[in-house]
């Protein structure tokens, strides 16, 4: 499973059993690909931009739109005060921005889709799953929101695990716990009896 959402990570179990994991360190760490690590990236490439060019951006006027923000010192210091509540917020703005062309936003979001491949890869060999057909369920809230970084994402899962069949979860994530949990419960009991 790619979980790509504020954060990011990929777990996976294979048939023996083996569950190997990769990513998931949060945002200070890791969580490369996430709405959190796309937004701090698109900010500094605005910024950068500006400097440049000393004219904000169209990507650049979006996001502060986005972030209710009149400039960039608003964004900085609202970004000191809680870099979490500012940056997965930028991610619909690049999105969008990508589906209608914009450079910047799509070379963001490539790079955000190899990060995560990287991580499913990671997952893949660790649990030698490159050849072999399994559910690679995708979840989080990147997902759907940009065709253009969908069909990247999934475009680079193909070369790593070209048997996979790539989708969504069957069953909604909070369900599939319980079920788990159910399992691991009635393991335990029969190991105790």
């Amino acid at each position: 499973m790619l979980v790509a959402g504020t954060g990011s990570a990929a777990v996976g179990r294979d048939a023996l059993g083996r569950i190997a994991r990769a990513g998931g360190n949060g945002p200070l760490l890791g969580d490369e690909g996430s709405a959190y690590d796309v937004g701090r990236q698109a900010i500094l490439a605005v910024l950068r931009d500006l400097d440049r060019t000393g004219e904000d951006s169209s990507l650049g006027k979006q996001i502060l739109r986005q972030l209710g923000c009149s400039g960039w010192p608003e964004v900085q210091q609202r970004v000191s005060a809680g870099a979490g509540e500012i940056f997965p917020r930028v991610f619909p703005v690049v999105a969008v921005a990508a589906d209608a062309g914009d450079k910047t936003a799509r070379a963001l979001l490539t790079d955000a889709a190899r990060d995560l491949a990287t991580l499913v890869k990671i997952v893949a060999v660790r649990l030698d799953l490159a050849k072999v057909d399994f559910l690679l369920a995708k979840i989080g809230g990147t997902l759907g929101r940009s065709a253009f970084f969908d069909a990247q994402l999934d475009e680079l899962l193909r070369e790593i695990a070209p048997k996979a069949r790539i989708g969504p979860l069957p069953m909604p994530l909070a369900e599939a716990a319980a079920h788990l949990a159910l399992r691991l419960i009635a393991t335990a009991e029969l190991a105790g009896k």
